[in-house]
């Protein structure tokens, strides 16, 4: 991968770690599940609306339209949905870790819809990842067992897999950001079943509770989604992907600082086997 992608990665991973603690806060300031991933995508769609209003975006063709639509169901209402009222009882960490099954379901979808091929060091890479990802969640101190809360945030982790890899024909006609506005506003159209819990809570959730909100709805979701979106028109679905192993490592110190989730000393060496694994992945060297 060159520089840009490199660049691009990182700035949607501070950001997408960043989004975990945010869910959390907004939950635990007065936002049930719905009302916060409404309020989070109104912001988003609005930001997109601003960039459309000074920018033109460009036209969905329309053999596209259906393929749209589905990312945007898939990508952003389905994974955000589960993931916020996963969130309910599964911590920051804990969900970071289940999120980062992800390029395990994006690899296998690549290898067959792709036809990209992933050799021995790759599956070890990935292997050696969510070990990883494993012994960071371990060490904030956490042990879910498999609830139904942790269920909904693997739907997501398979739902948010599928939209990796099948949003990125479209890249060879639409850019980043223009995709991502056109994703951003069908995925939220369904969440307005949610307007009625929103009008209510908004007066009576706390003040940080709604910038949580409004942060995860300019940046992690924004923001982040256009520079993932680049990343991933300019390199591999799965080496692009592999980088999620990283998400646990920053979203434990995000939530430390943030909620007071402390890690255990345990979650050092799992940061480094994450990282790793990452770098595994990305290797040029792969040999069968």
């Amino acid at each position: 991968m060159n520089k840009s992608v490199w660049i691009a990665a990182a700035v949607t991973l501070l950001f997408w770690s960043s989004a975990f603690a945010g869910i959390r806060a907004g939950i635990l300031g007065g936002y049930s599940p719905g009302a916060l991933v409404l309020l989070r995508f109104v912001v988003a769609s609005s930001v997109f609306l601003l960039y459309a209003l000074v920018k033109r975006v460009q036209p969905l063709q329309k053999k596209d339209l259906l393929r749209t639509i589905a990312m945007g169901l898939c990508g952003i209402f389905i994974y955000h949905t589960a993931l916020t009222f996963g969130e309910r009882v599964v911590p920051a960490g804990t969900a970071s870790l289940l999120i980062a099954a992800a390029p395990v379901f994006t690899a296998l979808i690549s290898v067959i819809v792709e036809k990209q091929r992933l050799y021995w060091r790759g599956w070890f890479g990935i292997a050696l990842g969510m070990g990883g990802a494993a012994l960071v969640t371990l060490g904030a101190g956490h042990t879910d067992s498999f609830t139904g809360s942790a269920l909904l945030i693997l739907l997501s982790a398979v739902s948010t897999s599928v939209f990796f890899v099948f949003q990125k024909p479209l890249y060879k006609t639409y850019k980043a950001i223009d995709l991502t506005a056109y994703f951003t506003w069908f995925g939220t159209i369904p969440m307005l079943v949610f307007l009625p819990q929103l009008t209510h809570e908004v007066t009576h959730a706390s003040l940080m509770a709604t910038l949580s909100g409004i942060y995860i709805g300019i940046f992690p979701a924004a923001v982040a989604y256009v520079s993932w979106g680049y990343a991933l028109s300019k390199a591999r679905t799965h080496e692009v992907a592999s980088l999620l192993y990283i998400n646990p490592v920053l979203a434990v110190l995000v939530a430390w600082v943030w909620l007071d989730e402390k890690p255990q000393s345990i979650a050092i060496f799992g940061g480094i086997a994450a990282i790793i694994g990452v770098i595994i992945v990305n290797s040029r060297r792969e040999k069968a």
